[in-house]
């Protein structure tokens, strides 16, 4: 029987439209997150990142986190939980308040931060993430710690996700009915970067792509934080279903062959090779066709090209395109595909790399791949547990408004503190 979980226990759950991964890590005392179970089901009841059916996800839910609890011999009872689905809006709120030209005490950052909150508009959207993420000391910008630092003006850069409220309700419904505590939701895009990307990527400026089995996350990085994402109705099951269209094969057998035999790469070779086809159904004496790996890749390859097409729209509504030279980064289960960063480095004109989870000790083989990213990223998400403004009460001292791009050295009204 499992024991009762120790102090300092983290649980991850991704809960995607092909799979329902779980992980459980612990913080070693030298600082660093050993991975002490993981477990993984089929993902029957979601679509394109949306529950559609409750109590089927709320099996893989159960089973997943089972399977974890059992390798790392704890019971967990609360979890932090990935939303992959479309809807997701990035945005940076600007607050300012005067100081007088004192220095920065903990107070001034509090009162600030508190005033961040209420300049918080989500205009009717659910917010997932309110995080302070740079400060500026008298217009001066990317300052990390101003405590102590002189200043007239103090302000703060929000980084704020919201999304549609009910698909979020949902998934927070399934992972409670499976008898967990859900610690926070958090969006999938902003794991992610944490496992696949350096914090020097997210400096210079990098695109984040991740290849889900239903939904393509889509997401760009600069100056440390999410600029903004969007989101594809297309993924890695997608290429799936055309083989099995193509060739009256089932699922399974065609997500099998796409691993083992598929690639975004075409070859002379490929017209040589022939691979056997399993018939849609088991009838005795029913034989499949006999096809080429070249037939098998240009089935792949239509949808490939249907799939960067899309994505290459989203970056330049991302405005990605300047400075030349800036890298994307592909992850998601859809990376796992044969020569995919070759194809898309000379689709998109970028340099492209694979992106795999980092920052895990003990990570099991079968859970180091792209696929897991979101996963990992979770992980590294709540070890760090950032600042979140939503749990700060509103200030009632200070009137601050949100800084217009325009005006970012205009001054916010500001009481001073009763002793200053």
């Amino acid at each position: 029987m499992a024991k009762a979980a120790p102090e300092g226990l983290i649980t991850a759950l991704d809960v995607g439209s092909s799979k329902v991964s779980a992980l459980i890590a612990q913080r070693t005392d030298e600082g660093n997150l050993i991975v002490l179970g993981t477990g993984q089901r089929e993902s029957r009841g979601v679509k394109r990142g949306y529950v559609a059916d409750m109590h089927a996800t709320e099996i893989a839910i159960r089973e997943a986190v089972e399977q974890a609890e059992r390798i790392a011999g704890f019971n967990i009872e609360d979890v932090w939980v990935s939303f992959s689905a479309g809807g997701l809006v990035s945005s940076v709120v600007k607050v300012e308040a005067d100081l007088g030209g004192h220095r920065v005490e903990q107070a001034d950052i509090d009162d600030l931060l508190k005033a961040g909150r209420g300049a918080i508009d989500p205009q009717g959207r659910m917010v997932l993430h309110a995080q302070p993420t740079r400060y500026t000391v008298d217009g001066l910008g990317g300052v990390k710690r101003p405590l102590g630092l002189h200043a007239d003006r103090l302000g703060v850069d929000v980084h704020v996700v919201t999304t549609d409220g009910s698909p979020v309700r949902n998934l927070d419904l399934c992972v409670r009915s499976a008898h967990l505590e859900v610690r926070s939701i958090i969006a999938a895009p902003v794991a992610t970067g944490l496992a696949c990307l350096t914090e020097e990527e997210r400096e210079l400026g990098v695109a984040l792509v991740e290849i889900g089995a239903g939904v393509t996350n889509v997401s760009v990085f600069a100056q440390g934080v999410l600029a903004g994402l969007a989101s594809i109705p297309m993924g890695s099951a997608d290429i799936t279903d055309d083989i099995a269209a193509a060739f009256g094969t089932a699922r399974a057998w065609a997500e099998r062959t796409k691993c083992f035999h598929g690639s975004a790469n075409l070859s002379p070779r490929d017209n040589r090779e022939t691979i056997d086809v399993a018939p849609a159904t088991a009838d005795e004496g029913t034989e499949g066709p006999r096809i080429t790996k070249a037939a098998l890749n240009t089935v792949i390859r239509q949808r490939l090209e249907r799939l960067i097409a899309e994505i290459s729209k989203e970056l330049k509504k991302l405005n990605f395109q300047e400075p030349v030279g800036r890298q994307i980064v592909l992850t998601g289960g859809g990376a796992e595909l044969a020569g995919i960063a070759d194809y898309a480095q000379q689709a998109l004109g970028n340099a492209v790399r694979v992106g795999r989870p980092r920052g895990l000790l003990a990570m099991p083989n079968a859970h180091a791949g792209p696929a897991f990213s979101t996963l990992a990223g979770l992980t590294q998400f709540a070890a760090a547990d950032p600042i979140d403004l939503r749990t700060l009460e509103p200030s009632r001292h200070q009137l601050v408004t949100r800084a217009s791009p325009g005006a970012l050295f205009q001054r916010l009204i500001a009481a001073f503190r009763a002793n200053y």
